[in-house]
Order: structure tokens, then C-alpha cells, then sequence
């Protein structure tokens, strides 16, 4: 059975390019985003490891760790990250996982169990599927799950966006409608009464009998 949203993240204790870390204990108090990579040098995975970086302090800003994975040892991390700087201008600061014996992709559910106990051999082909992206709250469950195909690098600007919903409807009753960006309406949940959201709210539009616009609340 794989991973879904409400699942606690599996824990894990692995070597990375800022020493040993235990995933719980590193995470802390604070949300975490990891995401996966099926190889080292490889091109669309290099832009997205610079990107990260480009976009740390916005991660940061959010209480948001940054880490990611690939299923290579740790002394490939540190030289792929020379070529990473000089691809995108990006230096990574942020931890890198070695999963060279496959463990962590596969209790994360991005390799089977039989998928052999090194990565020594295997072709991003062989990995194809260590191309996700997991969000994790402070309660060490996991909020979203993305998974790209390997020729279509993943878009972080919408890891931010959906982070921003996510910790806004964390703390206060509403969701966020299709597309929508920090600062825009937001929908009053249905456990909200009319009477409770003109408490909390002020005021709100009625678009339909089930759906109730009102300003985005304070973060």
C-alpha cells in the first residue's frame, strides 16, 4: 500500500551531505519538504537542485526544511553539487540524502521491495519512479505527495503556493479555491455557520448554498 495524505512520513536515519541525520529529529518543529531525484548528473535534476536553492530563503521564510534524495551515495552528492552551481548559479546549502542501498526510496514506496539492495548498476530508467515531492507538517504527517514524470522538471513556485494554503487552512477554517495565491479570498469551510463566520470573518459573499467567499484571514 503506498503513502497518502494523513499518513505519518516513515522515519529514517541516514547518511547526507551535512553528516547523519535522523528524518524525525531533523525535521523538528517545523514543516519539511523532501524530494527525490532517481540519479545524480542528471539534466533536469540539476536545475531542480539549483532552483531549491535559488528559492531557500522562500522555504524559510515559510519554518520549511528543505531536503533532498537521490539514490547515489553521498560523495556523488558533493560533486554533483559543483556542477549545480555552475549549471544554475545556485550553491546547495540544504542537506542531501545518500540512498545508495535503496532503503529510503523504498519505504517511501518509490521503489518496490524487490527493486535489489544497491544502487550501484541502476539507470535513471530503473528509478524512474524517485521523482516525488512530499510535504510534511509539525505533526510528521505527510500533506501532499506530488510524483513527475523524469522530462518534466517539477515547479516549486506551486510547492510554495500549496505550503501557503496548507498552513493558512491549518490555522483557521477555510480552503483555497483553484489557483489561488497568498492574499487572495479564500472559501469558508462548511463546519462554519453563517452566524460563526460573520464572528470570524466580518463578512462573506454567498456564491452558492455550499460555497462562501470571504477576505483571506490573517496568516
Amino acid at each position: 500500500m503506498g503513502l497518502r495524505i494523513n499518513d505519518t512520513a516513515p522515519d529514517f536515519t541516514a547518511e547526507t551531505t551535512h553528516g547523519t541525520i535522523n528524518f524525525h529529529e531533523w525535521i523538528g518543529d517545523g514543516w519539511a519538504v523532501l524530494f527525490s531525484h532517481p540519479k545524480n548528473f542528471t539534466p533536469v535534476c540539476t536545475t531542480e537542485l539549483g532552483t531549491m536553492a535559488g528559492l531557500a530563503d522562500e522555504f524559510a521564510k515559510r519554518g520549511v526544511k528543505i531536503i533532498g534524495i537521490s539514490v547515489d551515495p553521498v560523495e556523488d552528492h558533493q560533486r554533483w553539487k559543483d556542477d549545480i552551481a555552475k549549471a544554475t548559479g545556485y550553491a546547495v546549502d540544504y542537506p542531501l540524502i545518500g540512498d545508495k542501498d535503496l532503503k529510503v526510496a523504498k519505504l517511501y514506496d518509490m521503489l518496490p521491495a524487490d527493486a535489489g539492495d544497491s544502487a550501484e548498476g541502476r539507470t535513471p530508467a530503473d528509478n524512474a519512479t524517485v521523482r516525488s515531492v512530499y510535504v510534511i507538517g509539525p505533526d510528521k504527517k505527510i500533506k501532499l505527495v506530488l510524483t513527475y514524470p523524469m522530462t518534466t522538471g517539477r515547479n516549486f513556485d506551486e510547492i510554495l503556493r500549496a505550503i501557503d494554503s496548507m498552513q493558512l487552512t491549518a490555522k483557521h477554517q477555510v480552503a483555497t479555491p483553484a489557483n489561488w495565491k497568498f492574499g487572495e479570498d479564500v472559501i469558508i469551510t462548511a463546519a462554519v455557520s453563517n452566524e460563526d463566520a460573520v464572528k470570524r470573518f466580518g463578512s462573506f459573499d454567498t456564491i452558492l448554498p455550499y460555497l462562501r467567499k470571504t477576505k483571506q484571514p490573517s496568516a
